[in-house]
């Protein structure tokens, strides 16, 4: 009885964890997108493509927050199976199921690296309004339509395939240990990324400043990762923003 309430107990604290983080960086994310004449939120904001390196720390964090709000939903299934898997048969204490989150987190941290890049190239290319908004009907074009193919591919499926199924997953990649928890938390951060780089993309259509974009990205994100909506869904949804694409074009 004693064994099984601390167990619970630990449980709660992980989803408590979960819950805190993503309240702060909601919370972050309101504050950045309904803040825009503060100065710091104006440095994350730059007018053009001659970045300070306070400047490359400020956009890197911005795009760090919002990963953080817009993906932990998706994987807190994920997060919260590895947890329980890890205590089934051991009275261990949080240590692997923080550090495969962290690793999970790694991955888009990287990701956000990437997007900070992409940020400044299109910046330079004058692609962008301060909004990190295209100012250009080719590039929101070219976006939309780009999300759209790879909605359809079958590299798309199968990155969205394990992360539907968390126990199937989580029982194929198993490995003991932080390193193996690390190993686990980065392949499933990796998969997340395959499945979801696309869609993040089009944050630079309607803006990554618009919360009502980033409000409505991380709802189709965590819709396409419930294990019972039907594929032929994500297909829609890409013949949608192909459809999109064609018709900022024209």
């Amino acid at each position: 009885m004693h064994a099984a309430a601390r167990r619970l107990l630990t449980h709660a604290e992980i989803l408590t964890a979960i819950g805190l983080v993503l309240v702060a960086s909601w919370a972050f994310v309101a504050w950045i997108t309904l803040n825009m004449a503060h100065p710091t939120v104006e440095l994350m904001m730059p007018i053009d493509a001659a970045w300070s390196a306070e400047t490359i720390v400020a956009v890197f964090i911005t795009w760090a927050g919002m990963m953080v709000a817009m993906m932990l939903p998706a994987a807190a299934p994920m997060i919260l199976t590895f947890d329980a898997m890890e205590r089934r048969d051991k009275q261990s204490g949080a240590g692997r199921s923080i550090v495969f989150a962290s690793a999970y987190l790694f991955v888009w941290a990287a990701f956000s690296v990437l997007a900070t890049g992409l940020q400044w190239g299109l910046q330079y290319s004058a692609l962008l309004t301060p909004m990190i908004k295209s100012s250009s009907g080719g590039l929101a074009a070219t976006l939309l339509i780009l999300a759209g193919l790879y909605q359809l591919t079958p590299l798309k499926h199968a990155c969205l395939k394990y992360c539907r199924t968390p126990v199937g997953f989580l029982m194929a990649e198993w490995r003991d240990g932080l390193g193996g928890a690390v190993r686990m938390g980065v392949k499933h951060g990796l998969y997340c990324t395959g499945c979801c780089w696309a869609l993040m993309l089009l944050l630079f259509v309607a803006g990554a400043m618009n919360p009502i974009w980033i409000v409505a990205l991380t709802i189709v994100v965590a819709l396409e990762k419930w294990p019972r909506l039907p594929n032929w869904l994500s297909y829609l949804f890409g013949g949608a923003l192909i459809a999109a694409g064609i018709a900022a074009l024209l």
